[in-house]
């Protein structure tokens, strides 16, 4: 098969270049420079400090907690999800994909205040659970609940438009030689779309440590105790020590930055294993 070789950008496709690359670094560039700058403008013991501070330390590790919570629950979901898109013709499945993509256009603060008009003090089963010594709204139950809704969509969008565009041809060779439905997702669903799935998780594992707004609505900010990261920052800054604020959000900061360079090497590693598949199928032809 005869390889097309790329074009050469145009003069106008480099002013769009140039346009595009400027405007990245004046919305994201300068941001991202400014919270390092401002974290380290008195040097890095200042920045470490504030790092190791109990309440920063308490900060970090419920973040963390949640997250290890949420992201595993959402991977399952979003599996599931794109298994029965995919692979399933049923009624009702334009419906369920509408509202798997419901919380990317639903406020994140209305996210937060669901789970409060659900399990508050005079919500729906807020009054039922009392007695019981159940309590989801400010607590870690309910910062989890509304990490898990607001980071919902991440992994079955990654995996959906792939797992569209493989087909289902695969599988039904598998089911033709008597491989059971187990055996199928394992031995030839999964493998096709490992990448996909590192790549909606880590998005996922991004939102759920640096989400603010849902988690604010249901966190009650007790210090030390409720408060995830991003909560954390907003206590200092409101506080005027900026250089604690900045130091927490150069952590987050440098989160976004990791998670941009892994799920670039993720894509690359797919899209060449994808190439490589190509190749070797071609030889068979």
């Amino acid at each position: 098969m005869r390889r097309v070789a790329p074009q050469r950008p145009s003069a106008s496709a480099w002013i769009l270049i140039a346009v595009a690359l400027a405007w990245l670094g004046l919305a994201i560039g300068l941001p991202l420079a400014t919270v390092f700058t401002e974290a380290f403008r008195r040097g890095a013991p200042a920045v470490l400090a504030a790092i190791t501070d109990p309440d920063a330390l308490a900060a970090i590790r419920l973040t963390l907690i949640v997250a290890a919570i949420a992201v595993p629950l959402n991977a399952i979901f979003g599996l599931a999800a794109a298994w029965v898109v995919t692979k399933f013709d049923f009624r009702g499945k334009s419906l369920l994909v509408s509202l798997i993509d419901l919380p990317f256009s639903m406020s994140p603060v209305v996210s937060g205040l669901v789970w409060v008009l659900l399990f508050g003090a005079e919500g729906w089963f807020g009054p039922l659970l009392e007695p019981l010594g159940i309590s989801i709204i400010f607590s870690t139950s309910g910062i989890v609940l509304a990490t898990i809704l607001v980071t919902l969509p991440f992994v079955a969008r990654e995996l959906i438009p792939l797992m569209q565009s493989q087909g289902t041809d695969e599988e039904l060779a598998a089911a033709t030689l008597g491989a059971g439905g187990f055996s199928t997702f394992f031995r030839v669903t999964l493998p096709n779309i490992a990448w996909a799935l590192l790549t909606g998780v880590l998005l996922c594992n991004a939102r759920a440590m640096g989400e603010f707004g849902a988690v604010s609505v249901v966190s009650g900010h007790i210090r030390g105790l409720t408060n995830t990261m991003p909560l954390h920052v907003e206590l200092l800054y409101n506080n005027y020590d900026f250089v604690g604020a900045f130091s927490v959000a150069s952590l987050l900061a440098g989160l976004a930055v990791v998670t941009l360079v892994l799920k670039t090497v993720m894509e690359r590693r797919f899209t060449g294993a994808a190439e490589s598949d190509g190749r070797t199928l071609t030889r068979f032809r």
